[in-house]
């Protein structure tokens, strides 16, 4: 038997016996380090969150450790301010895969009543910020952009206060001055034949106003409470006209149409028979009872008128029917005589 062989294999045995401890020490370690690597990775893998920023309609992917909404928001910077809005509410736990909805609200202006007010606000319609502020436009009250308009961010909101008062006072009516030329008095010389008075105007008016500054102002009804009375004021003439031998001073010409009529059966307009002298007139151009001289027929009075006798024209009488066809119709310069 080999005793040196088998002290040879003796040695490898004691070898093995003493490696095989310090081996398994080794390998503990190295799998006390492998699983607790393997367990902090299934941690952070774990508490790492994938989230979806939804702010003012901007979508954004974010990944975060925060455990609620409240917490990924102030990570990413997003603060809140008085009547922002936030879904989920910030103190909920924050889930992977969650949509985060961020609303802000909007910095607006109202310009009403003299003041300026500064608002924050969620609203979209201009009517509804004015809603939210208890701010009530009257049914003439003017606002800008009008109630139904989007609301966007900076805009200025104008109301303009509009009301609209009835206002009646009684207005003085200024009275004119005639003059009136008479052969009675000298040449030159006037007197005053009647005084003149002033009338009284009762007038409605409808104001509008705008912020308490008067805009338009209309003139609604208006009546006569008392009529003016016009100042007379008589001139001598000195206008003489030789008619006939007969010297003849008046106060106005007159070029008119002049026809003729007869009797017809029925008295003047003033109620006098028709005779030789008699004319009718158109009221408006010469006053029932004028006294006039006409060329070619002589002096008449206005005693009467026709339905035909309009504007510058006159009806001359005639006591027969071949005198008034004679005379046709012609023109004539007629002298108005005071």
């Amino acid at each position: 038997m080999n005793w040196s062989g088998l002290k040879g294999l003796h040695r490898k045995l004691d070898g093995m016996v003493l490696w095989l401890p310090r081996q398994r020490g080794i390998l503990l370690k190295w799998a006390t380090v492998v699983i607790v690597a393997v367990l902090l990775v299934s941690c952070y893998v774990c508490t790492k969150k994938s989230v979806i920023l939804l702010v003012d309609g901007n979508e954004t992917v974010v990944h975060t450790f925060a455990g609620t909404v409240g917490g990924v928001l102030a990570e990413n910077g997003i603060t809140l301010l008085d009547k922002d809005e936030v879904e989920p509410s910030l103190e909920s736990s924050l889930q992977d895969d969650m949509v985060v909805t961020v609303k802000h609200a909007l910095d607006l202006t109202i310009t009403v009543d003299g003041g300026t007010i500064p608002v924050r606000t969620m609203a979209q319609q201009v009517g509804d910020v004015l809603a939210e502020y208890g701010i009530v436009a009257g049914p003439n009250d003017e606002v800008t952009p009008v109630k139904e308009a989007p609301v966007s961010p900076g805009m200025i909101i104008r109301i303009a206060r509009v009301r609209v008062d009835t206002i009646e006072s009684n207005v003085p009516i200024d009275y004119k001055t005639k003059k009136q030329y008479t052969v009675k008095i000298p040449t030159g010389d006037s007197r005053v034949a009647q005084e003149g008075k002033r009338g009284t105007e009762r007038q409605i008016w409808q104001v509008t106003y705008k912020d308490d500054q008067e805009v338009n102002r209309h003139l609604a009804y208006k009546e006569v409470i008392e009529p003016a009375v016009d100042r007379v004021v008589m001139v001598g003439s000195g206008m003489v006209v030789s008619r006939g031998g007969e010297n003849i001073r008046y106060s106005e010409t007159m070029d008119m149409l002049a026809t003729g009529y007869t009797y017809t059966g029925n008295n003047t307009a003033s109620g006098t028979s028709p005779h030789y002298g008699v004319a009718a007139v158109d009221p408006s151009v010469i006053k029932m009872g004028t006294r006039f001289y006409v060329e070619g027929y002589g002096y008449a009075t206005a005693l009467d008128r026709g339905g035909a006798i309009k504007g510058r024209r006159i009806d001359l009488f005639f006591e027969s029917y071949n005198e008034a066809i004679r005379w046709g119709t012609r023109n004539v310069k007629v002298y108005i005589m005071d």
